[in-house]
C-alpha cells in the first residue's frame, strides 16, 4: 500500500477559503496532511472581487473532513503581523508542529499605472507582499523548529512579466519572488526550502466575475458570458485553453512540498499553460 506523500505532516495554507488555497488545502489533506487554514472572511477596500466569507472557510474545512482530513480554522488578515503570529502559534500548538507553508492569500485590482490612487497601490503591496512576508516571517521558527520543511509563496504569470493595467499586482508579485530567493538562501542551513508558483489565469473567484470578465472585453458594453470570456483569455496561453484550475496549481505545491521534491529550493515554477513562453501568433 502506498504511504501517502504528506502522511504526518501540517501544512499552514493562508487564503484557504477558497480557489487555489481551498484545492491546496482538500489535496493536501488527500495525501495526509493536517490543515492550518488561515483566511480573511472578509472584503478589503479597493478590491471589487466579491469578497470571501465564514461560510466558505467552513466550507473549505468539511470537504477536507469528507476526505478523512484534519483542519483547524482560524480568521486573520495578513496584513496584520502580531494578530497572524497569535492565530497561527495557537493552531500550530493545538498540531504539534509545522512543516509546511503556502502563503497563497492575495487580492486583485486593475487600474492604469500612471491614474492609480496611492491607496490602490498600498492595498496591493500590504496584501499580496508584505501579507506573504508575515506570512513566512512567523511561521518559519515552527517549521525550523520541526528541523525542516517547505514553503511555497503564490505568485502569478505576473511575478515572470510585465502585464498590461495591473503594474502594482505585477510589482508585488516580482517581490515575492525576490522574497522567496532570499529566504531560500536564508533558511536553507536549517533544510526548510522555499519556492514560488506562477499561475496563469485560475478557474476561481478572482476571474470569475464580472469586474474581471468586462476587463477581458472592453469591446462589449455588458458583462462577458463566461463562454466569451473563454475565448478572449485564451489567447494569453500557448496550450489552447482558457484558465487553469485550482487542482492544478495546487498539484504543483503538493510536489514542491513533498519529499519528491527535497532538492528543490530557490525555483520560479511556472503552472501557466506556456503563457510565460508564448510566441506572437
Amino acid at each position: 500500500m502506498t504511504v501517502p506523500r504528506l502522511s504526518g505532516k501540517v501544512a499552514l495554507i493562508t487564503g484557504a477559503a477558497r480557489g487555489i488555497g481551498r484545492a491546496q488545502a482538500l489535496r493536501f489533506a488527500q495525501e495526509g496532511a493536517d490543515i492550518i487554514g488561515i483566511d480573511l472572511c472578509g472584503p478589503v477596500d479597493t478590491v471589487v472581487v466579491p469578497p470571501s466569507t465564514p461560510d466558505d472557510l467552513h466550507e473549505t474545512a468539511r470537504q477536507v473532513r469528507s476526505v478523512g482530513g484534519n483542519m483547524t480554522t482560524a480568521v486573520a488578515d495578513v496584513r496584520e503581523r502580531e494578530a497572524l503570529r497569535a492565530a497561527v502559534d495557537e493552531a500550530v500548538s493545538r498540531h504539534g508542529g509545522l512543516d509546511i507553508v503556502c502563503a497563497t492569500a492575495g487580492i486583485t485590482s486593475r487600474g492604469s499605472a500612471v491614474d492609480l490612487p496611492q491607496e490602490t497601490w498600498r492595498m496591493m503591496l500590504d496584501i499580496n507582499l508584505t501579507g506573504v512576508f508575515h506570512t513566512c516571517q512567523v511561521s518559519a521558527p515552527h517549521v525550523i523548529a520541526r528541523g525542516g520543511g517547505a514553503m511555497v509563496l503564490v505568485s502569478s504569470i505576473a511575478g515572470l512579466t510585465g502585464l498590461v493595467g495591473v503594474a502594482h499586482y505585477t510589482a508585488a508579485k516580482h517581490g515575492v519572488v525576490g522574497l522567496m530567493r532570499s529566504l531560500a538562501n536564508e533558511l536553507a542551513p536549517h533544510r526548510v526550502r522555499v519556492n514560488t508558483v506562477h499561475p496563469t489565469n485560475v478557474d476561481t473567484p478572482m476571474i470569475q466575475n464580472d469586474a474581471v470578465r468586462s476587463a477581458f472585453r472592453p469591446d462589449l458594453h455588458r458583462p462577458p458570458t463566461r463562454d466569451e470570456f473563454a475565448e478572449s483569455a485564451k489567447t494569453m496561453n500557448m496550450l489552447d485553453i482558457a484558465w487553469v484550475d485550482p487542482v492544478d496549481v495546487a498539484n504543483a505545491c503538493l510536489f514542491l512540498v513533498s519529499d519528491e521534491a527535497r532538492y528543490i529550493t530557490g525555483v520560479a515554477l511556472p503552472v501557466d499553460a506556456g503563457s510565460t513562453q508564448r510566441q506572437p501568433r
